[in-house]
């Protein structure tokens, strides 16, 4: 995975409540064997129109956020069923990180897993950073994971928080496998003992 350090870009707002992973990636673009093709379903049904042409009132269509880095969220964002290829149409699209109050929690673990950063804000913090990035003057943020800051284009800096061990697996771009394997020689002198001790079951 990409590591994240310190990213800066267009910051889209996102902001109703309760999106859930069927609008973020509709079941049709389910059907694949592989992750080929996950940024065309994207919101499929609100960044296109019914003719298929795009939805120009839909914020990621709009010249100061179609290249956006990050989306700003309304609560529950990623609610409903647990389907990873929301995240991984997210990644595909170029967005690094979301920022919200709160995220369904399978989500919000499948994000971390796909080196994907979930910020969680309070709500005044949240209502702070949507307001200023929903004018496209201002709609550019930085987002510093080893300080843990987000920095806004009117100059404020909103500190959030997040658990070390994601936040070691994000700065270094490892998934859960790749976490584990850091400690592959700890796990080898585990098994090496455990025979030893179990020689029945070698």
């Amino acid at each position: 995975m990409q590591p994240f350090t310190t990213v800066s870009g267009s910051a889209a707002p996102l902001l109703a409540a309760n999106i859930d992973t069927d609008v973020i990636m509709p079941k049709q673009f389910l059907k694949g064997i592989d992750r080929q093709g996950l940024d065309r379903g994207l919101f499929f049904d609100l960044r296109f129109l019914p003719s298929g042409e795009a939805n120009p009132a839909f914020i990621l269509n709009q010249p100061a956020w179609t290249d956006a880095a990050f989306l700003v969220v309304g609560p529950n964002f990623g609610c409903g069923s647990s389907r990873e290829h929301a995240v991984w149409g997210l990644k595909q699209v170029g967005i690094r990180a979301l920022i919200g109050s709160s995220f369904a929690g399978i989500f919000f673990d499948n994000c971390q897993r796909n080196g994907v950063l979930a910020i969680q804000l309070d709500e005044l913090e949240l209502k702070r950073v949507a307001e200023v990035v929903s004018r496209p003057e201002t709609a550019g943020i930085s987002v510093n994971l080893p300080e843990q800051t987000l920095a806004l284009a009117d100059g404020s800096v909103i500190r959030f928080e997040i658990d070390q061990l994601r936040k070691q697996s994000l700065l270094l771009g490892l998934d859960a496998i790749g976490t584990t394997l850091q400690r592959a020689e700890q796990i080898r002198r585990f098994e090496a003992r455990h025979l030893a001790q179990n020689p029945w079951l070698a």
